[in-house]
């Protein structure tokens, strides 16, 4: 394709890579003697072989001769990353899920020239132990709607002309030939698009902000450094549909006056890093990227820096220190990053999904982003969905869905048949949620009441086999080692936090300890730099508040009742059920276990190192675990 170099030609260009994209997107114009298929190549597939399985596929349609009516291609994550790697078929729309490379050949042979659908690789619904054959049918994305994920699993994200397809890089020529800077703003205003990245501050009014300073340089972030545990929301949106990002960064040059951007995106994302860079060369080949673009005398270009993983740089002015070559370290504000940023010029920071969003304003209008949602929490919101679910992925819901909806009905429940204890989302930012609040509808307002936060959208869900006194722990050591180190509360504050906590855990707790732990999180919070700090005490509080008598176990009772904390546990022998047999002491590996044969054994509680290997052994269960 041609350089793009007027509006006109864009909507030509649209006009002619719709072919590429018709039975995805159920047009008339699908051919119907042609199928696609598109296999899942986001990173957590690409470690489950989906690239071999790609090209196996491309193997047996060259060697069958079949160029011209089959096709196989790359997609980026489709969300249902527990039945990874995916398949899907088209325009037969048939979705096939944990596909390995042996299973091409079972694929193309039977379902690609016989049309006979694999049975074996559908989906089977747990509940009503029926195969299902289309993705819209399966519970994980009934209650979904994907809009920052619209093109993640539909395009090829390695073709800007499938990107084109689906009407990208429209709302880019729309704006740049039809609305004024202010008006673009305006839109996003409107429309009520939030902050994606963590506290939800109104993105029009951040923009605004950004184009109210005059200055002869100014700069558009794009803030990828994607840092909380189990978090790979702005990774898959990178590795699945990378020009969404540069289209929403150059919506955001054009709207505040500027014309360089930066991608500061974590080193550990190599394919995220791969994609972009690729995307980014075919933008500037197109026209789309760099000077005059689409011929309206509007320059603006992205490079990309690549930052080394510190947490804290998820925070703007970290990430602007980092930027500049420096330590990854906070600064006071004011003055905002809008005011005076990146070399001191006005800038505009925004996280990856918040971008992703922009282009959608554009193109459909306002009304239609904020049409979904709540009052006060419009569009729609990512997770990654980890932890002690059934169905581990990358979700997309309308803000308001509530926690119960996310976990049973899209999550399909708790792994195991266990008991939900509770959610934790924000990151190591965020709070648990306890199971009273099952029914609260996810928005920023409603999260924030429970002692939670949206953050960037990490959402871990844990059963009552885990401890929260251990989980609040955990977090605490990730804030320690993360930690810029350079405001006392935080360095010296979030440590103390997590020696009491270990102290718990390790039965050296006081009552004391219980107080310490609120005064000291409340001192942390009032007084520390950046957010950051600031919220890091969240995990200690929420689990101090809802879960006080697993704290009161452990100091009192000196006692995990989840089992989890190691130093806590003891096993003990019933006289009334053993029997003698002396398997327990077999198994020891310390010899901790004395006793006759035919008689009732005894545990040296001084020398047990906890392992369980007696419990397990023991087929009279006259082992129990306090």
């Amino acid at each position: 394709m041609p350089k793009i170099s007027s509006y006109q030609e864009l909507l030509d260009s649209f006009e002619e890579s719709k072919p590429l994209l018709a039975s995805r997107l159920n047009l008339d114009s699908a051919p119907k003697n042609k199928k696609m298929v598109l296999v899942c190549s986001g990173t957590g597939c690409q470690a489950s072989d989906s690239n071999k399985i790609v090209e196996e596929f491309n193997r047996l349609i060259v060697e069958n001769g079949l160029q011209d009516t089959l096709h196989a291609s790359i997609a980026g994550c489709f969300g249902f990353c527990e039945k990874g790697p995916i398949v899907k078929v088209f325009p037969d729309n048939v979705f096939y899920v944990q596909v390995k490379p042996s299973d091409a050949v079972e694929i193309f042979e039977q379902h690609l020239l016989k049309n006979e659908k694999v049975a074996r690789l559908l989906y089977e619904d747990p509940k009503q132990k029926q195969k299902i054959e289309t993705a819209e049918h399966i519970d994980f994305y009934r209650l979904q709607k994907r809009v920052a994920l619209r093109n993640c699993g539909l395009i090829n994200p390695e073709k800007i002309e499938e990107y084109i397809a689906t009407g990208g890089y429209q709302s880019l020529a729309i704006a740049l030939t039809q609305k004024k800077p202010l008006e673009v703003i305006e839109m996003l205003k409107s429309a009520g698009l939030r902050g994606r990245g963590g506290a939800g501050f109104l993105t029009g009014k951040k923009w605004e902000f950004a184009a109210q300073y005059q200055d002869n340089e100014k700069f558009v972030v794009c803030n990828a450094d994607e840092g909380d545990p189990g978090a790979f929301m702005d990774r898959s949106i990178m590795e699945g549909d990378s020009h969404s990002v540069i289209e929403g960064m150059t919506l955001a040059g054009y709207s505040i006056g500027a014309h360089q951007g930066y991608v500061y995106i974590r080193a550990e994302y190599p394919l995220a890093v791969e994609r972009l860079q690729k995307a980014l060369a075919q933008a500037r080949e197109f026209g789309l990227l760099g000077k005059n673009i689409l011929g309206t005398g509007f320059d603006f270009d992205i490079d990309i820096r690549l930052g080394a993983g510190a947490f804290v740089c998820g925070e703007e002015t970290a990430l602007i220190h980092s930027l500049q070559g420096g330590r990854g370290e906070p600064w006071t504000k004011p003055p905002f990053p809008a005011q005076s940023g990146l070399w001191s010029k006005p800038t505009l920071v925004n996280n990856v999904e918040t971008l992703a969003n922009v282009p959608l304003v554009m193109t459909k209008g306002p009304q239609y982003f904020s049409e979904t949602g709540t009052k006060t929490s419009k569009g729609t919101k990512v997770f990654a969905l980890a932890g002690k679910v059934n169905n581990v992925g990358l979700v997309e819901v309308p803000m308001g869905t509530t926690l119960r909806e996310i976990i049973y009905e899209i999550g399909g429940g708790i792994k195991d048949g266990a008991e939900f204890k509770a959610a934790q989302t924000g990151g190591p930012s965020g709070g648990f949620i306890p199971k009273q609040f099952l029914d609260t509808p996810i928005d920023y307002e409603s999260l924030l009441s429970i002692g939670s936060m949206m953050g960037s959208g990490g959402m871990i869900i844990l059963s009552d086999k885990d401890c929260m006194v251990n989980m609040a722990r955990f977090y605490l050591e990730f804030t320690v080692e993360e930690s810029c180190g350079r405001c006392v509360p935080c360095r010296i504050g979030t440590k103390r936090l997590l020696e009491i906590l270990t102290d718990i855990t390790e039965g050296r707790g006081k009552e004391s300890d219980l107080a310490e732990l609120k005064e000291l999180s409340q001192t942390i919070i009032d007084t520390s730099l950046c957010g950051l700090g600031q919220s890091a005490p969240n995990p200690v509080l929420s689990s101090l508040k809802y879960f006080w008598d697993e704290y009161e176990a452990h100091v009192k009772e000196k006692r995990c009742p989840s089992g989890v904390c190691k130093k806590l546990l003891r096993y003990e022998v019933v006289p009334d059920k053993c029997i003698g047999c002396t398997a327990c002491a077999r198994v020891c590996p310390v010899g901790c276990i004395s006793g006759s044969a035919k008689q009732p054994h005894v545990i040296d509680q001084s020398r047990c190192i906890k392992c369980g290997a007696c419990q397990t052994k023991c087929k009279f269960n006259a082992i129990i675990r306090y």
